[in-house]
């Protein structure tokens, strides 16, 4: 579950277009809101951390390029996001490399699901970043050990004691469940 930040009275009409301009750190721009991330706990950290890692390092082994970046701010259709991971290919850094936001969605991207997350909500979310321009999404549970992977085509479920791979982008990475959240 997302909580609405505590800011200023003037802060609160932020536009998204303003919060695109300059998002403030750990926040998203939803339905007319400015939203607080949801306080990360350690272990949401320690799988953030790990993820954006063995991403970095598979692609740089792998010679595939591009970029992977913890919690940067992109725009979907609708709103303004902070993925907890993502990857941008390295035709996408060449075009976008240097703006303040990612105008589109990651093509792979990463959310790590707190305690107080609904499921509906990151549901929504995951089909949010597919319509604006991700390939793929990644829905971390760390207090199942679950990994739920949507692509537009398909929705797969790995748990513990099985091995995560992508499916349509940065291809031939893979991961032990248990590796990553257990």
């Amino acid at each position: 579950m997302t909580a609405t930040i505590l800011i200023p009275q003037h802060s609160k009409t932020l536009s998204l277009e303003d919060w695109l301009e300059n998002p403030p750190k750990r926040t998203e721009w939803v339905n007319g809101e400015l939203i607080a991330k949801n306080s990360a706990t350690l272990e949401h950290g320690k799988i953030q951390s790990r993820l954006s890692y063995y991403w970095t390092n598979y692609k740089d082994l792998s010679s595939q390029r591009g970029s992977v970046y913890i919690s940067p701010p992109c725009r979907t259709q609708e709103q303004g996001r902070s993925p907890d991971v993502a990857y941008l290919t390295p035709e996408l850094v060449a075009e976008y490399g240097d703006a303040k936001v990612l105008p589109r969605s990651f093509p792979l991207t990463a959310e790590i699901v707190s305690p107080t997350d609904f499921a509906e909500d990151v549901i929504a979310k995951a089909e949010e970043y597919l319509r604006s321009g991700a390939e793929e999404v990644w829905l971390v549970f760390p207090e199942n050990c679950w990994v739920i992977v949507v692509t537009s085509a398909n929705k797969q479920i790995f748990t513990s004691g099985e091995t995560v791979s992508t499916q349509k982008v940065l291809l031939g990475f893979k991961i032990a469940i248990d590796e990553l959240c257990c």
